[in-house]
Formats: structure tokens, C-alpha cells, sequence
């Protein structure tokens, strides 16, 4: 057995959370300033936040390419009269979200982007379904536009 004074003096260990020095925190709470370092740098929580908006920059414009070339057969079955124009114009907007997909780390490439997404609006003087797709790939365009000013700041 030890002797009862030596407990008394010995090296308290906090037996609860409410016993604790503060300096340790539940995983996943953050502190009551507010999540920011204290550099003032607003942090996403991703390793790398640059490549990830890269990344999203890069799969939305693959998609959108993947989807216009896919497009090409059902709007001449089903909509019917599509023009050789047309045809090309489609082309040349699959293969330019192609070019721009990889060229992400560009700062300009995010506003040839978004030129591209009006372009895609106007080729629906071409064929109404053109406009529509224009219309859904302008909606994710700028939702990918808001995430990327959301992370980066």
C-alpha cells in the first residue's frame, strides 16, 4: 500500500473534461476564435486546395466535352434537322473544354471557361437542345466558379 501523503502530493492528473487545462480538444472541435491560424489564412481543411479546384475546373469541362459528343446522335434522331454547322459547332466546343480541362493551372483558363459556357449558349441559335444543355453546363460552370471563390478565397 502507499502511504496516503504521498497521494495528496503527488502529480495531479485531471480525471475529467471538466478537470482538463483546455489545451486538448475533442477531434473535431475547433477552437472559440474561429478555425483561422493565426497567420489570418482562411484554411478549406484540404491538403492541397489549389489542385483541388484545379481538379473540379478540370472533370466539369471533361463532363461537359463527354456529354456534347454524346449529344450529337439523339439530337439528330430525335430533334431532327441538325445542321452540318451544328455538328460542328459541337465539335469544336467538346474539343475546346478538352484543351481547357488540361489547362486548369492557368489562371486565364477560368475565364475562357466561362466565355465557353456562353458560347455553348449561343450555338442554341444553331438547335434548341444545344441552348438547353448551354443552360445546365452554365449552372455548374458557376457553381464550380463559386466553390473555387469559396476555397481559394
Amino acid at each position: 500500500m502507499t502511504d496516503p501523503r504521498q497521494r495528496r502530493t503527488g502529480p495531479q492528473q485531471p480525471a475529467g473534461p471538466e478537470q482538463s487545462s483546455g489545451a486538448e480538444r475533442p477531434v473535431g472541435s475547433e477552437p472559440a476564435d474561429g478555425p483561422e491560424p493565426a497567420s489570418g489564412v482562411r484554411r478549406s481543411g484540404l491538403r492541397n486546395p489549389d489542385k483541388a479546384v484545379r481538379g473540379l475546373g478540370a472533370g466539369t469541362m471533361s463532363l461537359e466535352a463527354l456529354v456534347l459528343l454524346l449529344a450529337i446522335q439523339p439530337i439528330r434522331v430525335v430533334g431532327g434537322d441538325l445542321s452540318g454547322a451544328a455538328i460542328g459547332a459541337i465539335v469544336a466546343l467538346a474539343v475546346a473544354c478538352v484543351v481547357l480541362a488540361g489547362m486548369m493551372r492557368r489562371p486565364w483558363a477560368w475565364h475562357a471557361g466561362t466565355v465557353l459556357q456562353g458560347l455553348l449558349l449561343l450555338s442554341g441559335l444553331l438547335h434548341w437542345s444545344l441552348f438547353v444543355l448551354g443552360v445546365i453546363f452554365a449552372l455548374v460552370w458557376a457553381y464550380a466558379l463559386h466553390v473555387r471563390r469559396v476555397i481559394l478565397g
